[in-house]
């Protein structure tokens, strides 16, 4: 069962059996990785994967949410905390109410309990679209408090990442929470629980220097972007050019800092089978 997870590919109907434009459908959305013109409806049916080049689009939280946990079954914790200007950095205020406005979010990161194929799960999502995910003092708060009550409450945790980095409006506060969020993370591992990290399009800067590279099993979808510093910042520093496939997530698989890529009509059905095989394993059944 275990070797089937990490050697099979399944497909799925999820996948676009066809292509071609229906009559009634106009092309509404341009692929940013191949050009082709795509319609809404068979877009949004492809999970947001381009049937042409591959390019995986990147998630609202709330699309992130839906297609992982069992229908109805997401309940949000920690949704009340909302960030502050601890540096009372110019434009910054302004610049998260309009991105809450946008969003609908309080901030970068949801959190909270739900199922997956009936199994108890605390499932966090980070949302590129809230300032690049950026780590500041909420979402390491949020991602806190959600290890310690999986811990309490004997859960598994899964983590979609996505980030550019800590968030420089907050400064040290913003640093800080690498620290404070691997403490949560190593006491929920003390406890004999599970932590599964997805690695998504982009997961950079301090959140991959932490808790993204902290997860028992790592999982990354297709070509995320993952790593710290920038190539030419890099590339500076060591006075070499990189390869070209450099901090992508085949890159990283290669190199055994992942342990496998799923296809996104995949990441369900692995995350479950995950779930079932640590369940199993806790209640001393045969895997």
């Amino acid at each position: 069962m275990l070797i089937d997870l990490f050697q099979k590919t399944r497909t799925t109907s999820m996948q676009m059996k066809d292509s071609k434009t229906l009559p009634e459908e106009k092309p509404q959305i341009v692929c940013k990785g191949c050009g082709a013109q795509l319609q809404a409806r068979s877009y949004g049916k492809n999970l947001y994967v381009c049937p042409s080049c591959g390019q995986y689009a990147r998630l609202l939280a709330r699309t992130r949410v839906r297609m992982t946990a069992d229908k109805d079954s997401f309940h949000e914790l920690f949704g009340n905390i909302r960030p502050c200007n601890p540096l009372g950095f110019e434009g910054y205020g302004e610049k998260i109410q309009a991105l809450q406005e946008k969003t609908g979010m309080q901030d970068a990161v949801t959190t909270g309990t739900c199922t997956i194929g009936g199994i108890s799960t605390c499932l966090g999502v980070m949302d590129s679209h809230f300032l690049m995910a950026s780590m500041g003092s909420v979402v390491g708060e949020k991602l806190t408090r959600l290890f310690e009550y999986a811990t309490c409450h004997r859960l598994p945790v899964i983590l979609f990442t996505a980030s550019g980095g800590a968030r420089m409006q907050e400064g040290m506060f913003s640093l800080m929470q690498m620290a404070k969020v691997s403490g949560a993370v190593r006491r929920h591992s003390d406890a004999g629980l599970l932590y599964i990290t997805v690695l998504t399009d982009p997961t950079t800067g301090g959140v991959t220097a932490s808790f993204a590279s902290l997860g028992d099993i790592i999982l990354a979808e297709a070509h995320a972007t993952v790593g710290f510093a920038g190539r030419r910042v890099i590339e500076g520093t060591i006075g070499e050019k990189l390869p070209d496939d450099f901090q992508s997530a085949e890159f990283l698989l290669t190199h055994g800092f992942c342990d496998k890529i799923v296809p996104r009509n995949q990441m369900r059905h692995t995350l479950e089978t995950l779930l079932r095989l640590h369940q199993m394993q806790r209640q001393g059944e045969p895997i």
